[in-house]
């Protein structure tokens, strides 16, 4: 396991120096979801939602997401983004899983570092859209299992998450 990158050799925290690496074509894919109520998906289905369009909105969310995420996270380097793709799978509740929107996110650049943060913060601002659209309905949602499934460029390669 390689060190902590955002740490000096005092231990101070530090934006990692990029300058040097080679700008290449890089991708990272996130993926979540947010657990409710039959119901609660049924609205989001219907487009009954006294918001509006829960998805559409949640996607342009994410993708805002991804672009601002730079000013969220403190160490994240300013990105100029060339894709931010944002797919959602509605899965209804059955004996072995509860109601949920799965949200996965394709960002790209081409750069000298990735776009893993980007991604992650897009499927985590999209479905929290989707919780504050749907709150007056189901305030008992669940926003779970946020993870990276891939990321590919640079340097150190390809990662792809174990399924």
């Amino acid at each position: 396991m390689s060190s902590l990158t955002h740490f000096d050799t005092q231990g101070q925290a530090h934006m990692v120096d990029v300058a040097a690496k080679a700008s290449t074509h890089r991708i990272g894919v996130a993926r979540g979801r947010i657990e409710m109520l039959p119901a609660t998906l049924a609205i989001i289905e219907a487009g009954t939602a006294k918001k509006g369009d829960v998805l559409g909105i949640a996607r342009i969310a994410g993708i805002m997401a991804a672009k601002k995420t730079s000013d969220l996270i403190p160490l994240c380097h300013p990105l100029a983004l060339t894709r931010v793709a944002l797919e959602f799978e509605v899965v209804k509740a059955d004996s072995t899983q509860a109601s949920s929107v799965f949200c996965t996110a394709t960002v790209e650049t081409v750069g000298p570092t990735g776009v893993e943060m980007e991604a992650l913060t897009a499927v985590q601002v999209a479905l929290l859209t989707i919780y504050d659209m749907c709150k007056a309905v189901d305030r008992g949602m669940t926003i779970t299992d946020c993870k990276l499934l891939e990321k590919h460029g640079g340097k150190s390669g390809s990662f792809v998450a174990p399924t």
